[in-house]
């Protein structure tokens, strides 16, 4: 319901505002002439709205997400190159270590994914106890997630891998 306040100024000036959404009209005159005004106002409103809806900017985008089959995901997905290493561990944070490892935190999928494309295949159980160990030293961080657990390097690893290249 529209806000409206109606109040006398002085003996023959008369206010009357109406307030709708964003909207608002005020109607000043002598008493007699607003309230034969008020009378008019559903035409008058008609009128102001198609005024204001003419210099309304018009802000609607529409925006469509399509979000890839795992199929066509693992096809588009580039994996950092590293250098191969013997150990396990340093091949991890070797792969954490990229702008790909640094850019978001990574499932256990993910990190096996990039390992294998650099053709390092080490056995699942070795990959899951060599991440548990690097979370229990802090040299990574890992929680858990919809998608299961995510790890990405601990802050202090991020600086002493760069103090040491």
């Amino acid at each position: 319901m529209p806000n409206r306040i109606a109040e006398r100024l002085g003996d023959e000036s008369f206010a009357f505002r109406v307030k709708m959404g964003e909207y608002e009209i005020e109607i000043t005159g002598k008493h007699q002439e607003v309230l034969d005004t008020i009378k008019e106002l559903p035409n008058l409103m008609t009128g102001v709205h198609k005024a204001f809806e003419t210099s309304k900017p018009r802000t609607t985008a529409t925006l469509t997400v399509r979000k890839a089959s795992a199929k066509e995901e693992k096809s588009t997905v580039k994996y950092p190159e590293i250098l191969h290493t013997e150990s396990c561990s340093k091949a991890i944070l070797n792969v954490l270590a990229t702008d790909w490892g640094k850019w978001r935190p990574r499932t256990v999928d993910e990190l096996n994914e990039a390992l294998k494309a650099n053709g390092l295949d080490y056995p699942g159980r070795t990959r899951a106890g060599v991440l548990t160990s690097l979370v229990r030293k802090g040299k990574v961080r890992r929680w858990k997630t919809d998608d299961g657990y995510v790890y990405i390097l601990a802050e202090k690893e991020t600086l002493k891998l760069k103090g040491e290249t």
